[in-house]
């Protein structure tokens, strides 16, 4: 059975880390991808492989070679990167449905709102956003004492998963990560809902067929990206304990760690003739270059 999973952590794995690095490189190759939308999709692939790099390869090596504890200090690590990079995440998933917004309602001042500097802006900004939530959530565990059972019911070192080993009441503390959940979760899933009702009415309002149906399937592919992310998190960051059983937790969290980050740049690249059609040229061209 450890085999078994070794085999299809590695597989899954090695597609996430060579789709999301292949559609980093192919927006960067191509200069009909320099534009903001495709500037933000580029992060979120860096994102995805940084994202699965946190946990899956030391549960690679579990698998392989038994090797199932952590020290503390790599377990506050694990945890630090794991939020940091999963907040950056929810907040880059609400910028690129701005993104959207604008380029659908707003099409003429597009230029102006999405320049490169304000791009940049963005996208620091999700990433400082992202670090400050983890080091308040990272310093907050920690500080507890952990004097009774030290095995994690996990294969990472998850918040929820630390909680439970606690000899310390945590109530509070489990009510700021409700609150501070709310902030990274349901803040920009707001933002995220309200943008796209924005983009629906305009939708709605457009005469031509071909104009809507590009508009939407534009749409389509960040929106199933949203589900596939927040759904999971929702579900472990959000319902009450009483919800949750280790053997749920596991499997939620798999999806979201490694099947999430391979499936991304599969959506944009199935649903996108733009990402397609330069995946296309760059194949050509090293089709040609062989036969040289």
């Amino acid at each position: 059975m450890h085999l078994f999973l070794f085999s299809m952590v590695v597989v899954v794995y090695t597609l996430a880390m060579a789709s999301n690095a292949a559609m980093v490189l192919l927006i960067w190759a191509d200069a009909r991808l320099h534009t903001p939308m495709y500037f933000l999709l580029s992060q979120l692939s860096l994102l995805d492989i940084f994202f699965t790099s946190v946990t899956v390869p030391k549960m690679i090596a579990g698998f392989l070679f038994g090797w199932i504890s952590i020290s503390f200090g790599g377990c506050g690590a694990q945890m630090f990167f794991f939020m940091f990079l999963g907040a950056t995440e929810c907040i880059l998933l609400a910028l690129m449905a701005y993104d959207r917004y604008v380029a659908i309602c707003n099409p003429l001042r597009y230029p102006v709102l999405m320049c490169r500097r304000t791009c940049l802006l963005l996208v620091a900004a999700s990433w400082l956003g992202g670090s400050l939530n983890s080091s308040i959530q990272t310093a907050l565990t920690l500080q507890f004492p952990y004097c009774g059972s030290r095995k994690i019911a996990h294969f990472f070192c998850e918040v929820p998963s630390l909680l439970r080993l606690a000899c310390a009441d945590t109530a509070i503390y489990e009510l700021v990560l409700f609150v501070t959940g709310v902030v990274v979760l349901l803040v920009p899933i707001a933002f995220i809902t309200t943008s796209y009702a924005l983009i629906l009415a305009a939708v709605l309002q457009m005469y031509s067929a071909e104009g809507r149906w590009k508009a939407l399937a534009t749409c389509s592919s960040h929106l199933a990206v949203v589900n596939l992310f927040y759904g999971p998190l929702i579900y472990t960051y959000m319902l009450p304990a009483s919800y949750h059983s280790p053997g749920q937790d596991d499997v939620v969290s798999v999806f979201y760690t490694v099947f999430t980050p391979m499936l991304n740049p599969v959506i944009y690249s199935l649903r996108n003739k733009e990402v397609t059609g330069a995946m296309k040229k760059v194949i050509g061209k090293c089709g040609v270059s062989r036969t040289a």
